[in-house]
C-alpha cells in the first residue's frame, strides 16, 4: 500500500543551473556613449555661450550708457566746412537754414550774402533791397529760428524782413534755396540806436531806442496779422506803448530783449541793471515788474552780453569780467508772480563775451570771446565744450538741429563745425542730485522726460523713481505678507485636503498676472474710485485683520457641540459672509471717520469741513495725488502675494 509522503519531512530540493554572467551586460552600447558626450559637450558649450551673452549683454548696456557721460565733441581741425570770403564790409548780422548748409549774412548797407556750403562754400548776392537813400543799420536783432531780421536805420526806418529756406529737386540733385521778403516797415522818429525783436505765431513785438530831437525815447510796437480761411493777412501795426518814462538819466541802454511770447520786455543799462518790463493778455500796456542787477556782488556789474534761452523763461547774462550767470522766472509764496531770481552760476571766461547764441533744441547756449568758445548747458550748469578757434569770432550760431556750430569770422567767411552732444542734458548731478530747475523756487530732485520749453524742460533725475520703487515696495509687501503667510499657515495646517489641491493652483495661476494689466487697472479703474474715499480704504484697512482675529478667537472658544456641526478645514466657508460685511461696513464708515478726523478750514466759507484730499495737503504740506504709492502697493500687492504663498505654503508642508 502507497503512503503519502509525511509533510514535516525536509524533502531535497532540485538543483537549478546558474546561467553564466555576461560581462558585456554592464557596458553601455556605443550610441549611449556617444549620445552622452554629445550631451557633455552641448551642456558645456551651451554654458559658455550663455555666460557670453550674460557678458556681451552688460557690455552692450555700459556702451550705450557711458557715452551719455561724455562731453560735446566739436572737429576744429582745419576750421571745419569754410565758405569763399564775403565782401568788403560791416556784417551786422547772419542766419541760416535748418541744415545748416546756406548761411546768410546781412551787410551794414542792406544787402543780403548767400554762401553754398555744399558747393565749395560759393558766395552769391541775394537780389533784394530794402533801404533806400543810402540808408545804413544802425541795429539788428536776428532771433535764431524766428525766420525774422528786425532791422533799425540811421534815418530811423523800422524793417522786418522774413527769410526762409526751402528744399529744391532738379533733375535729382538737391539744393536750398532762400526766400527774403519784407513784412513790415515803420518810423521811429530817430536814429535807431538799439533795437529787441520777439514774436508768436499771429503778433509781433518791436522794441526800439530812437534818438529823437526831444532826446531817447523807448517805444514798443505791436505788429499783428488775422488768419482767415484763405490764409494768414498782412502785418500791421496795432499799438506802439510808450516806454520812455522808464530811462534813466545820463545811463545808456546795452541790448533790449523781448520774449516770443510778447509779453516781455526786457531792457539791459550800462551800468548792470535790468528792467523787467511785462504785459499780460491781449493788453495794449506794460508795466514796470521788476527791476535787478545779475552781477550787483561784483566790482564791474556791468553787462557784456545777455539773451533768452530757448522757451524764453530764462535770461543768460556775462558781465565785463567774464562771470556767467542764469536767471529765470519763478514765483515764491511771498510774491505773487513770477520774476527773475538766479538760479545758475557757470564758471568764468577768461573775459568779456563777445557773442551769445542759444540752442533751438534744449537749453544749451555757446559764448565766447575772440578766437575763445564755449558751449554750456543750463540745466545741469555744466561747459559741455571749450577750446581756442583757428580764427576770430564775429557772430556765431548753434545749429538748428544742435549737430552743428556755425560761426562768421573776423575774415569775412563762414565756418561750419560738426558738433556731436546726443545727450547734454545728463550728468551724474542731473540723475542723482538736486537741480534747479526753470519755473521751481529751489533746487529739487524730479523726473519729468524730455521737451525744451518752460514746462517740458527735461528733468531726469532718478530719486524720485528710486525712492517710489522702495516706497511701492514697501507699501506691496506691508499688504501682501500679513495675507500671504496667513493663507499659508491657514492653508498647510487646517484646509481642508479636498479644497487645498484647487486653491494652491489657483494661486500659482495667479502669479502669472502681467503687472502691466495690474498697474493699468490701479490708475484707471481703482485710483478714481479710492480718490475721495480714503477714509474708507483706512477703516477697512483695520477692520478687516481685526475682524479676522476676533472671528477665530470667538470661534476657538466655542463649545465642540457647536463647532462639530463645520467640518474641519471649512470654517472659511462660514466666517466669508461676515469678512464681506465688515468690508461694508468700513467702506460706509469712511465718509462718518472723514468728518470727524480730518478736518480743515474752508477758504471761502470759512467753516470746518471734512475733506482728506484737503487735509493732508494742509498737515503734511505736500500735494494729494490721485495715483499715489498707497494705490501702487495694494495692487501690486497681488502680484506678490502667490509669490510669498507658495514659497511659504511649500515650506510649511514640507518641514514636520
Amino acid at each position: 500500500m502507497n503512503t503519502l509522503p509525511d509533510p514535516t519531512e525536509t524533502q531535497p530540493q532540485a538543483q537549478v543551473p546558474r546561467p553564466t554572467p555576461d560581462p558585456k551586460r554592464f557596458e553601455a552600447s556605443r550610441r549611449v556613449l556617444l549620445t552622452d558626450a554629445f550631451m557633455n559637450g552641448f551642456i558645456k558649450v551651451g554654458g559658455i555661450f550663455v555666460v557670453v551673452a550674460v557678458i556681451g549683454i552688460f557690455v552692450f548696456i555700459v556702451s550705450q550708457v557711458l557715452p551719455m557721460f561724455q562731453s560735446a565733441r566739436v572737429e576744429v581741425e582745419g576750421g571745419g566746412v569754410v565758405s569763399e570770403v564775403l565782401p568788403e564790409g560791416d556784417y551786422v548780422a547772419i542766419a541760416v537754414d535748418e541744415w545748416g548748409e546756406r548761411p546768410l549774412a546781412l551787410h551794414r548797407n542792406g544787402r543780403f550774402f548767400y554762401s553754398d556750403l555744399t558747393d565749395a562754400g560759393v558766395v552769391r548776392e541775394a537780389e533784394f533791397t530794402f533801404l533806400e537813400n543810402d540808408d545804413d543799420i544802425s541795429a539788428v536783432a536776428a532771433v535764431p529760428g524766428s525766420g525774422v531780421f528786425a532791422v533799425g536805420t540811421v534815418g530811423g526806418g523800422i524793417h522786418l524782413l522774413d527769410y526762409a529756406y526751402e528744399p529744391v529737386f532738379h533733375e535729382g540733385e538737391r539744393s536750398i534755396e532762400g526766400n527774403l521778403t519784407e513784412a513790415y516797415r515803420g518810423e521811429a522818429g530817430g536814429p535807431v540806436r538799439v533795437l529787441g525783436f520777439g514774436q508768436s505765431e499771429s503778433a509781433r513785438l518791436v522794441a526800439v531806442l530812437a534818438d529823437t530831437d526831444d532826446g531817447p525815447h523807448l517805444r514798443v510796437t505791436l505788429v499783428e496779422r488775422k488768419r482767415s480761411l484763405v490764409g494768414a493777412g498782412k502785418w500791421t501795426e496795432s499799438a506802439v506803448i510808450d516806454l520812455t518814462d522808464s530811462l534813466r538819466d545820463g545811463v545808456a541802454v546795452r541790448s533790449l530783449h523781448v520774449s516770443n511770447r510778447t509779453d516781455a520786455v526786457l531792457v539791459v543799462f550800462e551800468n548792470g541793471e535790468v528792467d523787467y518790463h511785462f504785459r499780460s493778455g491781449s493788453e495794449t500796456s506794460f508795466s514796470l515788474r521788476q527791476t535787478f542787477r545779475p552781477f550787483s556782488d561784483l566790482d564791474d556789474p556791468s553787462i557784456a552780453a545777455s539773451g533768452f534761452l530757448f522757451g524764453d523763461v530764462s535770461m543768460v547774462f556775462v558781465s565785463s569780467s567774464g562771470a556767467n550767470r542764469v536767471f529765470s522766472l519763478y514765483r515764491t509764496e511771498e510774491e505773487p508772480v513770477r520774476l527773475f531770481h538766479r538760479t545758475k552760476n557757470f564758471e568764468a571766461l577768461p573775459e568779456a563775451a563777445g557773442f551769445l547764441a542759444k540752442s533751438l533744441r534744449n537749453k544749451a547756449f555757446l559764448t565766447g570771446s575772440g578766437d575763445h568758445v564755449s558751449l554750456r548747458h543750463a540745466t545741469t550748469e555744466k561747459v559741455r565744450w571749450e577750446g581756442d578757434l583757428p580764427f576770430q569770432v564775429r557772430h556765431a550760431l548753434v545749429g538748428s538741429k544742435y549737430d552743428s556750430l556755425l560761426f562768421f569770422s573776423d575774415e569775412r567767411r563762414f565756418h561750419r563745425l560738426p558738433l556731436r552732444d546726443p545727450h547734454p542734458e545728463v550728468s551724474f548731478r542731473a540723475l542723482f542730485g538736486k537741480v534747479w530747475y526753470e519755473g521751481s523756487p529751489e533746487p529739487k530732485y524730479e523726473w519729468q522726460s524730455t521737451g525744451g520749453s518752460d514746462d517740458f524742460e527735461p528733468k531726469l533725475s532718478l530719486v524720485p523713481l528710486i525712492f517710489g520703487t522702495f516706497k511701492g515696495t514697501f507699501y506691496a509687501l506691508l499688504f501682501a505678507l500679513p495675507i500671504a503667510l496667513f493663507g499659508a499657515i491657514y492653508t498647510s495646517e487646517f484646509l481642508h485636503p479636498r479644497n487645498k489641491v484647487y486653491v494652491k493652483p489657483v494661486m500659482e495661476i495667479m502669479a502669472s498676472l502681467p503687472s502691466v494689466v495690474l498697474g493699468f487697472l490701479a490708475a484707471l479703474w481703482l485710483a478714481p474710485i479710492l480718490e475721495n474715499r480714503f477714509p474708507s480704504l483706512l477703516c477697512i484697512v483695520f477692520l478687516l485683520p481685526a475682524g479676522s482675529f476676533l472671528i477665530g478667537w470667538l470661534w476657538s472658544r466655542q463649545p465642540q457641540a457647536i463647532r462639530k456641526h463645520v467640518p474641519p478645514g471649512r470654517e472659511f466657508l462660514y466666517f466669508t459672509p461676515l469678512l464681506l460685511l465688515l468690508l461694508v461696513v468700513g467702506w460706509h464708515l469712511g465718509p462718518l471717520l472723514e468728518q470727524v478726523l480730518f478736518r480743515v478750514k474752508d477758504s471761502a466759507s470759512g467753516e470746518w469741513v471734512g475733506d482728506f484730499t484737503r487735509w493732508w495737503p494742509a498737515v503734511t504740506g505736500t500735494a494729494y495725488e490721485q495715483r499715489n504709492s498707497l494705490v501702487v502697493g495694494f495692487v501690486m500687492g497681488f502680484a506678490v502675494i502667490p509669490i510669498i504663498f507658495t514659497i511659504s505654503e511649500d515650506a510649511l508642508s514640507n518641514v514636520p
